[in-house]
């Protein structure tokens, strides 16, 4: 069976359910079957029983499930990240934040990820900063299973923390755990106001890594003097807000002690995250 028939069916199915992407899902579902590289799907053949269990995964996308679930699986710039129901699966646009990021710290720099959910912000610095010593901490049963997943490839370099960010000597654990102080705070936190209207797939994430009070900022406002507390004076702290927030989360960064506050957009020109430097 050719595989661009299969793929034009399930394309033309996908986006008469409404799929934002159904081409794109409709190629990397098919490649999923037949285990091989996208790319290749012109050279593969499909045999009757991989078209069927390649229905099934179309018709499941097509209830919105979303692709990253089917797949159980996520990238993340050079990372393939489990995911899956009860933990919060990371979009393109943070990837943005992970690059500023990287470029701002050299080897063996000292990281943490506060709220780090399934580990893609941590675990890309931890893969792509030298020699770069991680703490990631997260409190979410569901959302440690995967995290802990994900991290065991970089056993040694990682630490992760069961524990709440908003805590009582949170600080002093962290420092306990990499050694002194911080070089580098990154957080995507839970941000999208209370009762903000979401996409069918965005829905599906768990409310405790989305919601965080009515304005979204509940949970930036207890990290911004945690940040301060943590960093080096010199280091540096990225922080992603809803694209409602940026001049908010940034005045909470200033408000908190950072000096060269600055919001950046992402690639769709939408105000994503807020950074800044530890003032002496």
């Amino acid at each position: 069976m050719r595989p661009s028939v299969l793929v034009i069916g399930a394309t033309a199915r996908l986006a008469e359910a409404g799929v934002p992407s159904p081409r794109n899902d409709a190629e990397v579902l098919l490649a999923h079957v037949l285990g091989v590289d996208r790319g290749r799907l012109v050279i593969a053949d499909v045999d009757a029983a991989q078209a069927g269990e390649y229905e099934a995964l179309v018709a499941r996308r097509a209830d919105r499930e979303p692709l990253q679930h089917i797949l159980g699986r996520a990238p993340f710039g050079p990372l393939d990240l489990r995911v899956g129901p009860g933990v919060f699966v990371p979009r393109p646009e943070t990837e943005l934040l992970a690059v500023w990021a990287a470029r701002q710290v050299g080897r063996g720099a000292a990281i943490v990820d506060l709220c780090a959910g399934s580990g893609a912000l941590g675990l890309y610095l931890a893969a792509t900063v030298p020699a770069a010593r991680v703490a990631l901490v997260e409190r979410d049963p569901h959302a440690l299973g995967y995290l802990n997943d994900n991290a065991a490839g970089l056993a040694g370099r990682v630490t992760v923390l069961d524990r709440d960010v908003t805590a009582v000597g949170l600080d002093a654990e962290i420092e306990a755990a990499l050694g002194g102080t911080v070089d580098l705070v990154v957080c995507n936190p839970p941000y999208v106001p209370d009762g903000a209207p979401l996409d069918v797939e965005a829905a599906l994430d768990p409310a405790a890594a989305l919601f965080s009070g009515p304005d979204g900022l509940d949970l930036i406002r207890s990290l911004a003097p945690l940040c301060t507390r943590l960093l080096r004076t010199g280091g540096a702290v990225a922080i992603e807000h809803d694209d409602s927030n940026g001049a908010a989360a940034a005045e909470l960064l200033a408000a908190a002690g950072f000096r060269d506050v600055e919001q950046h957009r992402d690639l769709a020109g939408r105000p994503r995250y807020v950074t800044g430097r530890m003032d002496a």
